[in-house]
């Protein structure tokens, strides 16, 4: 467990659940960088999708993030598909068409030190709605999600591999407690994206 700056991040992690269940529907947002090989038998791959802003210091955790997992891209092969996400908010609603799985990549403030790694599975992560998970940026994942419950349109698998900012503030680069952690978040997202894989 950490203090700020630390090798070592707390990790607020889930208790096993049930995701959030419905049927996705929507049109692809043209405005994405993505790493897609296809779909095997014509299942959508897992999305997972970077959210942030990185000219405003640690809101850009999550595509550093993302960044960090496409160079392990292929360890996946189809089944992945990487998006940078930014800003976009409920424009990103159309990502979601026949999508079993998404995971959210994200800066979340959720009271806990500096560049701690929060892994937020099912239930639990569609009940932050907007009210406990903070960020910088409009449409982050608990946003995302609520719209999407709304319209009962949720995939079957949700998850958010989020880091709690230092400094959310005008500027490029990240925290060095974000920084630090970015390889230790890497890994739990490894393991969410493998867990949810052997899900579906």
């Amino acid at each position: 467990m950490q203090t700020s700056g630390s090798a070592d991040p707390i990790v607020a992690d889930s208790t096993e659940r049930t995701g959030c269940s419905g049927v996705l529907g929507g049109q692809e947002d043209s405005n994405r960088r993505s790493t897609l090989w296809g779909s095997p038998a014509g299942i959508a791959p897992v999305l997972v999708l970077g959210l942030g802003n990185p000219l405003m210091a640690d809101d850009g955790a999550g595509q550093a993030l993302l960044a960090t997992l496409e160079s392990a891209a292929t360890d996946w092969g189809n089944s992945v598909e990487f998006v940078d996400g930014g800003t976009q908010g409920l424009a990103l609603l159309g990502q979601f068409e026949d999508r079993k799985a998404v995971i959210f990549l994200d800066a979340i403030r959720l009271g806990d030190p500096a560049g701690a790694v929060h892994v937020l599975e099912g239930d639990e992560l569609c009940r932050l709605g907007g009210a406990r998970a903070k960020t910088a940026h409009e449409g982050s994942a608990p946003q995302i999600l609520s719209a999407l419950q709304l319209l009962e349109q949720l995939p079957k698998h949700v998850a958010i591999v989020g880091l709690e900012p230092e400094r959310i503030e005008t500027g490029i680069g990240l925290s060095s407690s974000v920084q630090s952690s970015l390889g230790v978040a890497a890994s739990f997202a490894r393991m969410t994206i493998t867990k949810i894989l052997t899900a579906i």
